[in-house]
C-alpha cells in the first residue's frame, strides 16, 4: 500500500515539474518526491506490509 501511495506522489511530483506549476515552498516537486522516497523506504523495510505472526 505504501508503494502505491509513493507511486502516486511520484506522478504528482512529475506533473508539477513538467507543467512548471508554481507552488509554495512546502509543496515543491522535490519535497513531494522525497516524501515518496520515504514511503518506498518504509515499504521496503516492511512497515505496513500486513504480515504478522499470529499466535494461537
Amino acid at each position: 500500500m505504501l508503494a502505491i501511495i509513493a507511486a502516486v506522489l511520484f506522478f504528482i511530483s512529475f506533473l508539477i515539474n513538467a507543467a512548471e506549476i508554481s507552488t509554495n515552498d512546502v509543496f515543491t516537486s522535490t519535497n513531494i518526491m522525497l516524501i515518496g522516497l520515504t514511503l518506498v523506504a518504509l515499504h521496503l523495510a516492511g512497515v505496513g506490509s500486513g504480515w504478522s505472526a499470529r499466535r494461537r
